[in-house]
């Protein structure tokens, strides 16, 4: 069956965009990111509503119980682990399902020598460089966006064909993306990731708490939600299986961050107390290639 992201582009992409042009127009610390350029990806119309006070509170609620502050933590995480990666010296970074991501023209601090490629489904990424177009908006020459359909076709020859250099270190990114495709894709792709990747690669993705689905409650909405607009979830982790999971792919895991500790890190005021909670159906991990 034709996937709803072949002739359309990808309305949880399009939702994660709009939240950061919102939150990039917070005045509360806690829930501003640091995306200046999301707005510019907008449609016209949108682009004049984010400025009510009353559309950004609906949108804030309307994508279901956490999702607005899980969007701001996973831009901010991936935000900071993109600027360790051009800091230390990565000779590229990778990423999947690029969506109306903006990291490659906000975060490079001015240097063009590393290679950025940008992988997506064509509708959804010809929709992003429309925007750019109509924006008069400028990608760095070293960006490189590369179509793809990760269920039918080789992450490898995908790179290949774009530039890609094997073996040279390598940040990997998978921001709401592994959640969508069937398992054996994503063991393809992180094995095919470990084979490319050279000496202390790193790569990070978010996935879904598989317990989270299996009764009524926030999870199995929030899948509901998702399945409705043609974006089904199918690849989701056990508690606590990540670590082993990435261990039989190549991959050792630094850092595992569930709700709780997401949390801790960026919704703890100056006073200790925690004032927004993330959704409490996915999990961010970072990993080394070991």
């Amino acid at each position: 069956m034709p996937k709803r992201i072949d002739s359309r582009p990808s309305q949880t992409a399009q939702f994660t965009c709009l939240a950061r042009a919102i939150s990039f127009m917070e005045k509360r610390p806690c829930f501003k990111s640091g995306d200046h350029v999301a707005r510019s990806l907008l449609p016209a119309l949108a682009q004049i509503l984010i400025h009510l006070p009353p559309f950004r509170s609906f949108i804030r609620t309307a994508a279901g119980k956490g999702l607005y502050p899980y969007v701001v933590a996973r831009t901010r995480y991936i935000d900071a682990v993109f600027e360790q990666a051009v800091t230390a010296g990565f000779a590229q970074i990778v990423i999947f399902g690029a969506g109306f991501d903006t990291r490659a023209l906000r975060l490079q601090n001015g240097s063009g020598a590393i290679g950025i490629f940008e992988l997506d489904a064509p509708t959804t990424q010809n929709a992003k460089l429309d925007q750019y177009r109509k924006r008069s908006v400028t990608v760095p020459p070293n960006v490189v966006f590369v179509p793809i359909d990760f269920d039918r076709e080789s992450p490898a020859a995908a790179l290949e064909r774009s530039g890609f250099r094997a073996g040279e270190r390598t940040l990997f990114l998978f921001e709401g993306v592994l959640m969508y495709l069937q398992p054996a894709s994503v063991d393809e792709i992180l094995r095919t990731m470990h084979a490319l990747a050279g000496d202390r690669s790193e790569v990070v993705f978010d996935y879904i708490r598989a317990s989270l689905l299996r009764g009524p409650g926030e999870g199995k909405d929030a899948a509901d939600t998702v399945a409705k607009i043609g974006e089904k979830w199918h690849f989701t982790l056990e508690e606590g299986e990540a670590g082993s999971f990435l261990a039989a792919r190549g991959w050792t895991l630094t850092d595992h961050r569930d709700p709780a500790s997401l949390d801790e890190l960026f919704f703890k005021d100056a006073a200790g107390k925690i004032v927004a909670h993330v959704n409490n159906v996915h999990c961010l991990v970072r990993a080394v290639k070991c």
